[in-house]
């Protein structure tokens, strides 16, 4: 594979302009545009931050124990500095709805919603109804806001992260979307995109109590436990729809138990986060999994600490 095919999929998978991906390499845009076009060959040191870059985004990339240590301490230590991060998002209503529109608009962006972060405002704030925009993604919207204000007060009450919590998720969300609203498939489905088998339906009850029970488990690795949660969760595709959003409130749920800030999952990081989820599902490797929550995570104390400028 040359360069030009490593360049295309690693900006595919990034999702960014030729113009920010040269930036990303610390480059000006007609250095990058040579290595494009193929008029020069990178450099042999920048050549080696294009293959790491290339290993990382494909899911072919080993995140080292001491790297991910590292990263790991650095949100404990974040998290030291917040006596009660969920006290903190329920005291503060700029900082409550910063979160609500953040992970309601990427969360359903992921899923496809075509609304952009201005049209996600507007419907949750102003309670706007946009007549150009779809109503069901309008709903959604609304939805998800409900469903994120509720797990709010649930963790501040210190209620259980459970089964039922879980349902409860998903009869929010899908609330005036779809029939089956709180209650699990009841048919054989697929992941789009991808070659992993889920769960037969008569199994879902039986496997799902068997992932919550892995939530009480004591650990001193919430984001290992939070990352392996979250990839069976996905796996097991318990619902008709809306796997996705009520797996990543499931998972903000245990890291907010834990005194750690929601993840942040940008949907422009959509292809990097089905990869690495891809990868812990099928390889029994979740270290870029791991990685990425790090990064999600910090990105959710940015939120916190007001410093947030995306």
């Amino acid at each position: 594979m040359n360069t030009r095919q490593k360049l295309e999929i690693i900006q595919k998978m990034l999702g960014l302009t030729q113009t920010k991906l040269a930036l990303r390499f610390g480059v000006s845009f007609a250095a990058f545009n040579s290595w494009w076009t193929g008029k020069s060959n990178p450099r042999p040191k920048m050549q080696a931050l294009i293959d790491n870059l290339f290993l990382e985004v494909t899911g072919q990339k080993t995140i080292s124990s001491d790297q991910l240590t590292a990263k790991k301490q650095a949100l404990g230590q974040k998290s030291g500095e917040h006596k009660s991060v969920i006290n903190e998002i329920l005291a503060s209503p700029d900082i409550r709805d910063q979160f609500i529109l953040k992970l309601t608009y990427h969360s359903n962006s992921i899923e496809g919603s075509a609304l952009t972060e201005p049209d996600t405002a507007a419907i949750l704030f102003d309670n706007a109804a946009l007549p150009n925009k779809s109503l069901t993604e309008q709903l959604e919207a609304k939805n998800h806001q409900t469903a994120l204000n509720y797990l709010f007060d649930n963790i501040a009450k210190k209620e259980k992260v459970d089964e039922a919590l879980v349902l409860k998720l998903h009869s929010i969300l899908m609330n005036g979307v779809r029939p089956d609203a709180g209650v699990y498939r009841n048919h054989a489905v697929r992941i789009t995109g991808v070659n992993l088998p889920t769960a037969n339906y008569m199994s879902v009850p039986k496997l799902i109590s068997e992932v919550m029970a892995r939530i009480t488990e004591k650990t001193q690795d919430i984001i290992s436990l939070s990352a392996g949660v979250h990839s069976k969760f996905e796996q097991i595709h318990p619902f008709g729809d809306g796997n996705g959003r009520v797996g990543r409130l499931l998972m903000n749920a245990m890291l907010l138990g834990a005194n750690f800030a929601p993840a942040i999952i940008r949907q422009e990081q959509k292809k990097l986060y089905y990869t690495y989820l891809y990868k812990a599902q099928t390889k029994e490797d979740q270290s870029q999994l791991e990685d990425f929550l790090c990064e999600a995570i910090m990105d959710g104390f940015k939120i916190l600490d007001r410093t947030d400028v995306r």
